[in-house]
């Protein structure tokens, strides 16, 4: 406390309960220390004490000092125990409030925020397409070389976008590029090379028919010279 007195003398103090106080020069010297805190002169409140404890009065107090009387005294002492109170309230909602703020602050730069479930779905299909992308870092990018030794009607799909959709005639040659896998569909499956990084994949179907394959790095890693069949 500001005054350094004991909560249960001031309240001695104040109900004049002089008993409880340990007398003599202590109890003057914690009117002293009130005085001094609430900025009155220290003579004066000592005279004011000495009236209500009815010991003998110090020496008068000059003439221009107006002595108050043994109510004010008490009045003083109930003001002294009321400030202390608050302000030993406002100094710890101050601290809880210092730490809640903290508290707060710290989850917040701890927890991430957490998607909606809409997001999350939406949000899927690419976290699965870019873990399948990180699984092998060396892989290097598709090039899938189409030629055809007879018109016929190719698509390709190249990492799930369309690059052709039509007529190739005989003798030609196209080159794509992918990064994970490709989709080829051909109306005449016996008219159709088709070679990844160099090396000859299976044929799409039966010879005469319409036939569908799926090319990614795994069917280099398995490929042997060219001439591995599914």
């Amino acid at each position: 406390m500001a005054t350094r007195i004991a909560p249960r003398f001031l309240q001695a103090l104040e109900n004049e309960d002089w008993d409880k106080l340990p007398g003599g020069a202590f109890n003057r010297g914690f009117v002293r220390s009130i005085a001094r805190y609430l900025g009155l002169n220290e003579e004066t409140l000592l005279s004011e004490y000495d009236l209500a404890h009815g010991e003998k009065a110090t020496p008068a107090p000059p003439a221009e000092h107006r002595i108050l009387s043994p109510s004010r005294f008490l009045v003083v002492l109930a003001v002294l125990v009321i400030l202390i109170a608050v302000a030993a309230a406002l100094a710890g909602g101050r601290y809880g409030w210092r730490r809640y703020a903290a508290y707060r602050a710290a989850r917040r730069s701890v927890v991430p925020p957490v998607p909606s479930q809409n997001q999350s779905l939406a949000a899927l299909p690419n976290l699965m397409f870019d873990a399948a992308a990180s699984s092998a870092p060396g892989d290097s990018p598709l090039d899938l070389s189409v030629s055809t030794y007879a018109a016929t009607r190719i698509r390709i799909v190249a990492d799930g976008k369309l690059l052709l959709d039509s007529d190739l005639s005989a003798g030609e040659t196209r080159h794509f590029s992918a990064s994970q896998r490709f989709e080829v569909t051909a109306a005449d499956s016996s008219a159709v090379l088709l070679e990844l990084n160099g090396r000859t994949m299976p044929a799409l179907g039966a010879p005469g028919a319409s036939g569908t394959i799926m090319l990614s790095q795994k069917d280099l890693r398995t490929s042997s010279g060219g001439n591995s069949q599914r």
